[in-house]
């Protein structure tokens, strides 16, 4: 599994304070050059060593962490479809659509208790950036899902064909 959260920018060059202002909800947020370069090498049966990211200090940290390829290889990230190349090198495209009311409740609850944030924070973040950029690149990148799964792991149905389709593949 390959989360696109691994690969935000790192941006080691500024101060804690210049990277908490950062807008890390844009897709100029990833560093999907170097995903889309790991996907191809996991898909070619070689080994990588992906980038690990910490939400608290927002700065990729030195420790790498080892993937060996399998026949499955899940790519999450709620701005993974905003990138064609990256895109056209799943072979099964799933969206799980949310209520905004639960991935803001989702949000603040992991923010709050695992990042060390304020509920001020990040509301005001959700206000100024999250929002506005679910707005303007995830929800439109649904239209290039395979299949649009509503509720997300309470949708049991879904879930077990999903779950039917990987086990064929595998």
């Amino acid at each position: 599994m390959l989360s696109h959260d691994y690969y935000y920018k790192s941006h080691s060059d500024l101060s804690f304070d210049e990277r908490r202002k950062l807008n890390f909800d844009h897709p100029d947020a990833f560093d999907t050059d170097l995903l889309i370069e790991h996907l191809t090498k996991l898909k070619n049966g070689e080994t990588i060593y992906r980038p690990n990211y910490s939400f608290v200090e927002h700065i990729r940290e030195d420790q790498t962490f080892e993937v060996i390829p399998k026949k499955v290889i899940i790519v999450d990230g709620i701005l993974i479809f905003e990138n064609k190349q990256l895109r056209d090198m799943m072979d099964i495209k799933i969206f799980v659509d949310t209520d905004a009311d639960i991935r803001f409740i989702r949000r603040l609850i992991r923010d709050v208790r695992d990042r060390g944030r304020t509920i001020d924070s990040v509301i005001e973040q959700y206000k100024t950036t999250v929002k506005p950029m679910h707005e303007q690149f995830v929800e439109p990148s649904k239209k290039y899902a395979d299949i649009i799964v509503p509720e997300g792991g309470y949708n049991h149905v879904a879930l077990n064909m999903i779950i039917e389709k990987i086990r064929s593949i595998i």
